[in-house]
């Protein structure tokens, strides 16, 4: 299972690298550098100009509704939407043409306190621009790809820009609405330093994180608390194996739970780090699953001996809180490839293969246990009557 998980990595790490292209051609001009953005499957080009510390670039985007807006801007002084300079294209209301308005993202946007209105940029715009692809003959459609190009003058010393980008699905007039709130829509914000063309490493440290964090969690979580439940239910009845089954029970249960608690760390450390990025079900989800566990691990001390009268009910709420625990780490696994952007992924596939395996094993083991206790019932009714003598050697199970 190990090895299924590190071919799930393999093929996530892959998969980010094949989809990571861009181009230095844009329809009217070449660049020097360019970066695959990782969300919308946005791009951007750029020659610095380390004369004069002029940037000349290009963002490549689509429109998702005909009647939608596209757009990217500089954030002068933090990575996140408020304060953002942004330029954003959509169809002109009146003649369907296109345009491009300049607009500051102030903290009222965020909060939708007012409408956004078109305003002078306090940046040293020199010049901006936008066309869609295939030239003068191209329409606004669903879909349809842009250029938004702007030359701007950066301050000495400072190659560093804070990128936004998003895309909307609708304009009221000239004010551009709010974008959708998935995680990509979310997440749609990078630095970049335009020099060496590498992005900021705080960005590739979260990157790494959410990778480790969905990683761990689902092996954790959503395989192995699944699968020491399954050992505890269908090995426990084997006696010839002894109490075997109760160590393998408790050595998988509780690796799986020190893994997630590695990997619930990791996502808060995730949330420091996305600072107005809020997956609420996740993480309620998460917080749930993580407490369920502790009191699974905190009953594990607390034990009382078989002969001990309030055996029965300890037994009721280990088996209670326990299905509630792995019902909700699957649930919660599959939110989070929602939340990676990872909806369709080759990871989900495998993890959904790996749960199909263990579901099939545990309804064939389930039948199995049924036919055997059905045989022995019937078989114990037939000794009570007489018509049989034999003993319980042979059988391997016990009710």
């Amino acid at each position: 299972m190990s090895l299924i998980f590190l071919f799930f990595l393999l093929i996530l790490q892959f998969h980010h690298a094949i989809s990571s292209h861009c181009t230095t051609i844009a329809s009217s001009k070449s660049f020097e550098k360019c970066m695959q953005l990782p969300t919308q499957q946005a791009s951007m080009a750029w020659t610095f100009h380390t004369y004069n510390y002029t940037l000349d670039l290009v963002f490549f985007g689509t429109f998702i509704s005909p009647s939608g807006w596209v757009g990217f801007g500089i954030n002068p002084t933090s990575p996140e939407m408020a304060g953002t300079r942004a330029l954003i294209a959509f169809p002109d209301p009146n003649t369907g043409q296109l345009v491009l308005l300049p607009y500051i993202l102030d903290p009222t946007v965020k909060l939708q306190k007012s409408p956004l209105l078109s305003r002078p940029l306090d940046v040293h715009l020199v010049s901006s621009s936008a066309a869609l692809y295939g030239g003068k003959m191209a329409t606004i459609h669903n879909g349809a790809a842009i250029q938004i190009y702007a030359t701007l003058k950066l301050q000495p010393n400072n190659t560093k820009i804070h990128f936004v980008w998003n895309r909307g699905l609708y304009v009221q007039g000239y004010s551009p609405t709010i974008h959708p709130t998935s995680s990509n829509d979310l997440s749609s914000i990078t630095t970049v330093d335009v020099l060496s063309g590498f992005t900021a490493a705080q960005n590739d440290n979260r990157k790494t994180l959410k990778i480790a964090h969905g990683f761990i969690n689902a092996l954790s979580f959503g395989v192995l608390l699944p699968t020491g439940a399954v050992t505890a239910r269908y090995l426990r009845h084997i006696q010839s194996i002894g109490p075997a089954w109760f160590y393998a029970h408790a050595g998988i249960q509780m690796s799986g739970f020190f893994l997630g608690t590695m990997g619930f760390a990791i996502g808060l450390r995730l949330g420091e780090l996305s600072k107005g990025i809020v997956y609420s079900m996740h993480r309620k989800l998460g917080f749930a699953v993580f407490c369920l566990g502790s009191l699974q691990t905190l009953a594990l001390l607390l034990r009382p001996k078989t002969t001990n009268r309030y055996r029965k009910y300890w037994k009721s709420y280990h088996h209670f809180v326990g299905y509630a625990c792995v019902v909700l780490g699957i649930v919660n696994v599959f939110q989070g490839f929602e939340v990676m952007g990872a909806g369709r992924s080759y990871a989900k596939l495998v993890y959904c293969l790996c749960i199909s395996t263990l579901m099939g094993a545990c309804i064939a083991l389930e039948v199995n246990s049924w036919v055997i206790f059905c045989r022995k019932s019937k078989e114990e009714k037939l000794r009570r009557e007489g018509l049989i003598a034999g003993s319980d050697k042979g059988s391997g199970i016990h009710s």
